[in-house]
């Protein structure tokens, strides 16, 4: 009987263990939905305040979007953002709001709903789910000028408007900047279409959380005490995958992928490539010593017409360590089939049977992994890429290899602890030293007989 009661609170603090872990794993985004037509939705239908809308409940959420009488839906997606954000950038930004437009927008539509968390897997394959839906016609709006498009009102139209990132690894774009750009951009576009007279409804989300909520700060530095470690987030999309028949040859991954031409135009293809892959990869090659990653672009920014975007890779011997490597020898910007840039790469290579990995890589002489221009044209280019994974060769189970990473073993903080090792080893050993050349007296006074002489010459 003992052994039963000292066993039930063993049970039980493992059921909170597990439970504790899941809650801390689930990520979420929020979500607004408002529409021109009124009564889309129920007004029962707002989540209690912890409730994590899953996949299949945001399906039937989403239903009314598909019966409605015009079919006309606009998606603005975003790459990071969290239910925190309304209130701490709001707080942060002084007496203007960056998020004016969207409240606005909100109190001002005939129906809305606002949807505080929605699990990242439901929201990270949307678009596939909007398209299976229903017949759309989509449309990437990359410009931002609705004016010129052309809307059937008699047949469904998914207009998509990836905007601005919020992490987008340039200094002089800050997350606030970017939230208020966005928030300009949307009540831009809804405005235009209501004056056109179009009826339609909008979803406003992101792919992943932009910031841990504050609410688990305190267990987040417990977990971290506890655990000693903390764990990666892993990635937060699928990558992008060259397949061949039925061989994957080319995985290709990046939390941020963006460019910038001629110092002005700001040029992001992290959403593009990687989430609603609007991507033409079909002149990417695959062979076992060449490897060509082919990325273009249709109207990727206003002013450009077309962009393609190349990463050739060999994969060659070396005698030198007895194995086959593979490297990254160069990367290609090809602009409007006219403008040609080449840069040389430093630094990218693994093992064929690796991966690579690398917290940062472009044309900046602070990133460990370098893009040299080797061509005029190319210095009019910036490339910024996060996080980069890539490989060439030998993918098996179409997921990426071990990865090699660009940070080498002795870092910064390596050498500082080794400096600072060596000089508390010196100086130990000096101590020590200088403690074993004392000595003490050979001889002593007698406290009973005639005092000690000691002769100046000992």
């Amino acid at each position: 009987m003992a052994q039963l009661c000292s066993a039930a609170p063993a049970r039980l603090l493992f059921t909170l263990a597990v439970l504790f872990k899941m809650s801390l794993s689930v990520d979420h985004v929020p979500m607004l939905l408002w529409s021109t037509q009124r009564s889309q939705w129920n007004p029962d239908t707002a989540m209690h305040e912890g409730h994590i809308v899953s996949a299949q409940e945001l399906r039937v959420l989403l239903q009314p979007l598909f019966t409605q009488n015009s079919r006309n839906l606009v998606l603005f997606l975003q790459d990071r953002l969290s239910i925190d954000d309304f209130t701490y950038l709001t707080e942060s930004y002084g007496n203007k709001n960056p998020f004016q437009n969207v409240q606005e927008i909100l109190q001002s539509s005939p129906s809305s709903l606002v949807l505080p968390a929605v699990d990242c897997e439901a929201t990270r394959y949307l678009l596939s789910f909007l398209q299976e839906s229903g017949d759309w016609k989509l449309t990437n709006v990359t410009n931002l000028n609705v004016s010129q498009l052309e809307v059937n009102a008699s047949e469904g139209n998914l207009l998509v408007v990836q905007l601005q990132p919020l992490v987008s690894g340039l200094k002089e774009i800050s997350t606030l900047e970017a939230i208020a750009e966005n928030d300009k951009i949307i009540g831009r576009v809804t405005m235009d279409l209501q004056k056109r007279g179009i009826n339609f409804s909008v979803i406003y989300t992101a792919v992943r959380p932009s910031r841990i909520s504050r609410r688990n700060n305190v267990v987040a530095e417990l977990r971290r005490q506890l655990m000693a470690t903390e764990e990666e987030d892993g990635l937060s999309y699928p990558p992008l995958n060259m397949t061949t028949g039925n061989r994957t040859c080319i995985l290709f991954y990046a939390s941020n992928f963006s460019l910038k031409a001629n110092s002005s135009v700001f040029i992001d293809l992290t959403n593009a490539t990687f989430v609603t892959q609007n991507v033409d990869i079909s002149d990417s090659e695959c062979s076992d010593s060449n490897t060509t990653l082919s990325l273009q672009y249709t109207n990727p920014v206003s002013g450009i017409s077309s962009l393609e975007i190349r990463f050739l890779m060999t994969n060659k011997f070396y005698e030198g360590s007895a194995r086959q490597w593979f490297t990254l020898d160069s990367v290609e910007i090809i602009q409007d089939d006219e403008k040609f840039a080449k840069f040389n790469v430093s630094d990218i290579s693994a093992p064929a049977e690796y991966s690579f990995h690398c917290q940062l890589v472009g044309t900046s002489n602070l990133y460990p992994a370098r893009l040299v221009p080797a061509n005029n044209e190319a210095k009019n280019w910036d490339i910024f890429i996060s996080r980069l994974q890539i490989q060439g060769f030998n993918i098996e189970n179409n997921q990426f290899s071990y990865a090699s990473d660009c940070t080498g073993f002795f870092t910064p903080g390596v050498w500082m602890g080794l400096v600072t090792s060596v000089i508390l080893l010196w100086i130990l050993t000096y101590g020590i030293h200088m403690i074993m050349q004392l000595t003490t007296n050979s001889r002593f006074d007698d406290p009973k007989g005639p005092a000690l002489s000691v002769p100046q010459t000992e």
